[in-house]
């Protein structure tokens, strides 16, 4: 049985996986816009999310006029 999603976590792209799904929901993180606040390079660092992942999600952030935090911003 699979365990109904909660509407944040359906603002991901499916595209990024189950794995890069879990990995995110572990790190708190269920929505774009919280994708939004880490580096690429932070969310490519989690154990589960790959290049692929980091790609997608950095396109489906760029539809939504948003974008990987910069690491100069820091």
């Amino acid at each position: 049985m699979t365990p109904p999603q909660d509407h944040a976590s359906r603002d991901l792209p499916r595209g990024i996986g189950r794995p890069a799904t879990r990995a995110l929901a572990a790190a708190g993180i269920t929505s774009l816009a919280q994708v939004a606040q880490c580096t690429a390079d932070e969310i490519g660092a989690l154990h589960g999310v790959g290049p692929r992942a980091v790609r997608v999600l950095g396109e489906a952030l760029a539809e939504r006029g948003l974008g990987y935090r910069s690491a100069d911003d820091e």
